[in-house]
């Protein structure tokens, strides 16, 4: 895609931006402007090269393949810039790298000259603010100590005014380039950039210290080592996480390409089961786990055979026991996968009932891990709500009645509560899982009739096919 591909208004926005960026480093190229030149290259130049093993792949496969992608991560090197130097000066140190970083998706250009325009602006915008601090008086330079904890104050505000601005023109383009709301926009840019903004701003708050020292440029080196070696973590983490999705991907799209007619249904289970944990006020670092439990609770399904999932009419008894036998192929399935931890339980229990009628062991009550009693939850409620090639989906009131009927009996009753007070907070749309539409004609086969079919404290199974019910 060319630059004719970006939208009026997005092209407009960046031009926009580009001459607020000019306007802002003019001052620094002016006759007698009396630019620290040797300063300006420095940092320039150290930004750049920073920036650079992302850009080059033989740099990348230098250093492991682990630098960072994306830009942000060496934004200390700038916010040392804004308050070691005068504002125009300072946007100018951002310039060589915002132009080398290395740019996603295409049109390259265009998207170069707005990160760099934005950058720049935002450095300015930093420099202003430290300037107005007085940050050249209380940073001290040479043997006069920097005057703490006063020089917190302009490294702070400087930091605080980088986010602001950076976050105010990401919320911008976003709305022109992608024709989003303003509010939608910007939702969720500052909280999520004001953390990492403000640890950037202490970093370059000890480079800028390290520099005026009297040890002198030399020195303020090294803070960049920790500065990489945080962000060889941080990458390390996202390539683990990102290897974990594709696995939980790959296992969903095989369960979809089997059983066609409950494709997307692990999804919501896992959306579902997450309402339900935060609900409860489960630990973040559980949550994960949980989402995995719910996406992956049939991929036992994978052990039974095609035509037992696919076959029209009632199953016989032994075609019954083996679908009954997916959370234990499901269990199997998952078991080397280290990191979905107690959701390998969760794949296993699912079935199980609070009074002990369940299976693949009969567990009662407190026995059944608590994420599979999670996980229990959501499969009912999404199985009842979806609609299918073979059933109507049901109201989400009408479902969540059927739920409360069946607590304590079938369901954990606090987790059929959890689940009502989420609704009630966050809604639910339920959504079609099978390519066909709803008709009364037979389904292509599922799994078997329910056991608790009629039975007073029992709701549907969402293992089991509905077919029974319409016979009856």
């Amino acid at each position: 895609m060319g630059v004719k591909g970006i939208p009026r208004a997005a092209r407009a926005y960046i031009g926009c931006a580009v001459l607020g960026a000019g306007a802002a480093v003019l001052p620094a190229l002016l006759p007698g402007a009396a630019t620290p030149w040797s300063t300006v290259a420095l940092l320039a130049g150290l930004y750049a090269l920073c920036e650079l093993p992302a850009r080059c792949r033989l740099l990348g496969r230098a250093t492991g393949g682990s630098v960072p992608v994306g830009t942000g991560s060496f934004f200390p090197v700038l916010l040392a810039a804004a308050l070691l130097l005068p504002p125009a000066a300072a946007a100018l140190t951002a310039l060589p790298g915002s132009l080398l970083a290395r740019v996603e998706e295409p049109p390259a250009a265009p998207r170069r000259a707005w990160r760099a325009a934005a950058t720049a602006l935002a450095v300015w915008a930093a420099a202003s603010t430290a300037e107005a601090l007085n940050c050249a008086r209380v940073l001290g330079h040479g043997p006069d100590a920097p005057d703490f904890p006063y020089a917190l104050l302009p490294a702070g505000g400087a930091a605080l005014a980088f986010c602001l601005v950076l976050t105010a023109l990401d919320g911008g383009i976003r709305a022109t380039a992608d024709g989003l709301p303003l509010r939608a926009a910007w939702h969720g840019l500052l909280g999520r950039a004001l953390a990492p903004h403000a640890v950037h701003g202490l970093a370059g708050l000890m480079m800028a210290v390290l520099w005026r020292s009297t040890y002198g440029p030399v020195s303020a080196l090294f803070v960049l080592l920790p500065i990489h070696i945080s962000c060889w973590v941080f990458a390390q983490y996202h390539r683990e996480r990102a290897a974990h999705q594709a696995t939980i991907r790959a296992l969903v799209q095989a369960v979809d390409i089997k059983d066609r007619y409950t494709r997307g249904h692990g999804e919501r289970v896992g959306h579902a089961s997450v309402l339900i944990a935060r609900e409860l006020g489960m630990a973040e670092d559980r949550l994960d786990v949980v989402r995995f439990a719910g996406i992956l609770h049939d991929v036992g399904k994978l052990g039974v055979p095609t035509r037992i999932l696919r076959k029209d009419g009632p199953l016989t008894p032994e075609e019954r026991r083996i679908i009954e036998l997916h959370p234990e192929y499901g269990h199997e399935i998952v078991r080397g996968i280290g990191f979905l931890g107690e959701a390998r339980g969760a794949i296993l229990h699912h079935h199980e009932r609070m009074d002990g009628s369940g299976y693949p062991y009969g567990l009662r009550g407190d026995e059944i891990p608590e994420c599979a009693r999670m996980v229990a939850v959501a499969d009912a409620f999404d199985a009842m709500t979806s609609t299918r090639s073979y059933s109507r989906a049901r109201p989400v009131p009408t479902a969540l009645a059927e739920l409360e009927r069946c607590a304590g009996s079938q369901f954990d009753a606090t987790m059929v509560a959890a689940l009502i007070r989420a609704l009630d907070r966050h809604g639910w749309r339920p959504a079609v899982t099978a390519d066909e539409t709803p008709t009364a004609g037979p389904p292509a086969g599922n799994l078997p009739p329910p056991r608790g079919t009629g039975t007073p404290g029992r709701a549907p199974d969402p293992a089991e096919d509905t077919r029974s019910r319409r016979r009856a």
